[in-house]
């Protein structure tokens, strides 16, 4: 049954509502205007109130907080200001206390417990090393906030410097004597050195497929040996070994063991006597897996038989995981090659019961093709943007091909103009066009050197230079540099010698990948022979670029004058026949490969170059000869504890003279000793000699040197060498019969950012001329 209200009843219900609406609202708003308006709460007074001693003052306290007496009280300043006073690192432990008053004024009590202060730092139970040494190694120092925490991160600090320097069963704990009269405290080092181990062997149980020696090679925990004291191994450190373990485990699932076990609590310590540790690690291999099946999904654009000839890693082959993780990099590649930049690859690994291989599969997300829509480089303040540009293998509407991307950035990186290098895909509002994005971070190109120097042949010098590998010849406006050139003018006078130089280079004539440069210089020397003074001036012209990846072609012109004077009247006939001026036109030819990782300080790689040049004939001159010479050398890392490397260098040469010449003068031909060939005889020492014993050179040579070094403190190595070589009077002459050699050690190190070698050199064979006691090198520069 419904009910409805009739017009009047409606009518009067809705009066009856409004009227209480507005009696309501007449409520509401007379009690908002009686209600009291809240009180402002001002701060009175503050006091500052120490519990314990008061080292620190009172304004030092005052001088960190914001709130002020007089000022509004505000709590949140208040909190602001108490971790204030905590950063100052002064104070334990901070109260702000209120006292309310009837007039709305707040007192505040500041109560503060300041930190002890660190009377004195003192070490127990230290007999192998004196105090002065441990405290270099502690933070906590008199006069500072003594914090507990900083104390236990000092007992650790201890512990690791004992533990490098072979106390391993070292134990360090820590006393603090607090004087709380005076604040006060004195830290107590309480150290139990025990005795100084050496490891005696490192030993593996349980490893039936791979070698011990084998698992050593990838340890940085040695056993002691000969050269420890030099190399600081052969000591144990726990976390050097820790990451050995991590290596070791690494290694092995690089093998396919993917199971395998090496756990610390299997590893035992054993110590035949109180300063030999024998280490016995306890591995287990597990099961060895090889690759299963290879499949591939979502690929459209490319077939699985195409994408599986891509992939290095195949069904049979041992499962190693870094492989294939490189394989899904080299699949991205396969498809950012073509433009495909988004695409992705995910590895699924499924392990196969059946067979007991694991199964691979590679789910390709394709993306769309992409063309590079404008070049955009950032950075670059100094540089031009040519120089940039012409380093890239990409330019718009080219196919963004990724790995040429890769390609440019070490092109970049290896101008050395810039401390950093990014190239990276810069999304458009066009779609399938992408921007390349150079990111350049500029670098120091130019050098202004002056300076002293000493060496073993030239003794004292001094010098000046200036260079720029980023030279600009035709800009004053950017202080000549940013296009690319090369500049270099070196001045130098010794006690036997003076030289001068000036080089420049254009590595992009005529804006093709072709260099053009120019090298002028003159230097007079009197350290080749006391017999005369030999002054040289030379002028060359050559053109030089890179034929394939990794060789570098060049050829040279170049015409000079050597000038024989100050002859002595004691000289042979054959060297007094050659006084005077002697005109040199000669052309050249040099083939260059070089794969080494660092010019300086190499590790890796090797350099092999091939030189011809031919004088006279045709072109002109005093002199017809030609000289072919072969130098190469070549690097191995051998263990990567104390960056060990073993080099090899090989030379050999031949002069002949032609045509008019009757003969190659002394001053053309080879000879060998010195800093730089065969270090246990003086410089041009090792020739065959005239009849009064003056070395004359030779038309023939060979050279063998074996080095073998490793990092002590870095940047000091230190090098055990050897070196052999022959000069023959005759041309293609290589019987190594009179051979001359000799053994030696020295030190490799850097002064004002050039590399300097100091070696002691001991000759071994050679002729009586030649071998006059041991000789002590210094030599600028990298041996070739």
């Amino acid at each position: 049954m419904k009910t409805s209200l009739s017009s009047p009843h409606r009518r009067a219900i809705g009066a009856f509502f409004a009227f209480g609406l507005l009696l309501l609202a007449g409520l509401t708003t007379g009690y908002a205007q009686r209600a009291p308006e809240a009180p402002v709460y001002r701060v009175g007074k503050i006091a500052v109130k120490f519990i314990g001693n008061a080292i620190v003052s009172e304004q030092v306290v005052r001088a960190n907080m914001q709130v002020h007496e007089g000022g509004e009280l505000d709590e949140a300043m208040i909190d602001r200001d108490i971790r204030s006073l905590y950063k100052t690192g002064l104070f334990e432990f901070i109260e702000v206390k209120r006292e309310v008053l009837p007039d709305h004024t707040v007192n505040l009590v500041v109560e503060i417990t300041p930190k002890f202060r660190v009377l004195a730092v003192r070490f127990e139970g230290n007999k192998a090393v004196k105090s002065k040494r441990l405290e270099k190694e502690v933070k906590s120092k008199p006069n500072t906030s003594l914090d507990e925490r900083q104390v236990k991160e000092d007992v650790e600090k201890l512990r690791e410097y004992y533990q490098k320097s072979g106390y391993n069963q070292v134990s360090v704990n820590y006393a603090i004597d607090r004087d709380r009269s005076t604040g006060f405290g004195t830290i107590i080092f309480k150290i139990k050195e025990g005795a100084k181990v050496k490891i005696a062997a490192v030993r593996f149980v349980g490893n039936a497929n791979v070698k011990d020696r084998r698992l050593r090679k990838e340890m940085e925990t040695k056993k002691w040996w000969m050269f420890s004291w030099l190399t600081g191994s052969g000591r144990f450190k726990d976390e050097q070994f820790e990451d050995d373990l991590d290596k070791l485990r690494d290694f092995y699932r690089e093998q396919g063991y993917l199971d395998v076990e090496i756990a610390p609590d299997k590893i035992s310590y054993d110590y035949p006597t109180p300063s030999k540790l024998l280490i016995t690690i306890r591995v287990v291999e597990g099961r060895r897996y090889r690759v299963g099946a290879i499949t591939f999904s979502g690929n459209k654009l490319y077939s699985s038989q195409l994408l599986g000839r891509v992939v290095r890693q195949k069904s049979g082959a041992i499962f190693a995981p870094s492989k294939l993780d490189k394989d899904v990099e080299r699949l991205e590649d396969f498809y950012g090659r073509d433009g495909y930049l988004d695409t992705r690859v995910r590895l699924s690994r499924k392990p196969n019961i059946a067979t007991g291989n694991i199964d691979i599969q590679y789910d390709v997300n394709e993306s769309d093709k992409f063309h590079v829509e404008s070049i955009v480089i950032e950075g670059n303040t100094k540089s031009k943007s040519t120089v940039i540009l012409r380093e890239l293998t990409l330019g718009p509407g080219d196919v963004f091909n990724s790995v040429r991307m890769k390609i440019s950035k070490l092109r970049l990186e290896n101008t050395r103009f810039f401390d950093d290098v990014n190239l990276s895909p810069q999304d458009t509002n066009i779609p399938g066009r992408r921007n390349l994005r150079v990111a350049v971070k500029e670098g120091r190109t130019g050098n202004l050197t002056f300076g002293a120097g000493f060496s073993s042949l030239e003794r004292a010098t001094v010098f000046a230079e200036v260079s720029q590998s980023n030279f600009d010849l035709f800009n004053r406006r950017s202080l000549f540099q940013g296009d690319g050139q090369k500049f270099r003018l070196r001045l130098q006078l010794g006690s036997l010698s003076s030289e001068a130089t000036l080089s420049f280079e254009e590595p992009w004539f005529l804006q093709r990948e072709l260099a053009l440069g120019f090298n002028l210089s003159r230097q007079s020397s009197d350290y080749n022979s006391s017999y005369y003074t030999q002054v040289q001036t030379n002028a060359e012209v050559y053109l030089r670029k890179r034929l394939f990846e990794l060789v570098e072609g060049r050829v040279s012109y170049s015409f000079g004058f050597i000038d024989i004077t100050n002859v002595s009247p004691d000289a042979s006939v054959y060297i007094s026949d050659y006084a005077g001026k002697h005109y040199i036109s000669r052309v050249g030819l040099q083939l260059l490969r070089d794969t080494r990782d660092k010019i300086i300080n190499t590790t890796m790689g090797n350099r092999v170059e091939f030189d011809a040049d031919v004088a006279g004939g045709v072109l002109g001159g005093s002199e017809d000869y030609y000289r072919l010479e072969f130098r190469g050398a070549q690097f191995f890392p051998i263990f990567e504890t104390q960056t060990q490397v073993l080099s090899l260098l090989a030379r050999a040469g031949v002069i002949q003279n032609y045509g008019r010449s009757t003969d190659v003068p002394y001053y053309n031909r080879f000879y060998l000793g010195g800093p730089t060939t065969l270090r246990g005889f003086e410089y041009y020492d090792v020739s065959p000699r005239d009849r009064v014993g003056e070395p004359i050179g030779g038309k023939s040579y060979g050279m063998f040197s074996a080095e073998y070094s490793m990092d002590i403190v870095s940047p000091i190595r230190f090098a055990v060498f050897y070196d052999a070589g022959f000069v023959n009077k005759g041309a293609y002459d290589f019987n190594p019969s009179d051979y001359h050699d000799n053994f030696g050690f020295g030190i490799r190190l850097f002064v004002a950012g050039a590399p300097l070698s100091l070696d002691l050199g001991i000759p071994l064979t050679g002729d009586k001329a030649a071998k006059k006691g041991n000789q002590f090198n210094f030599s600028f520069g990298t041996r070739f």
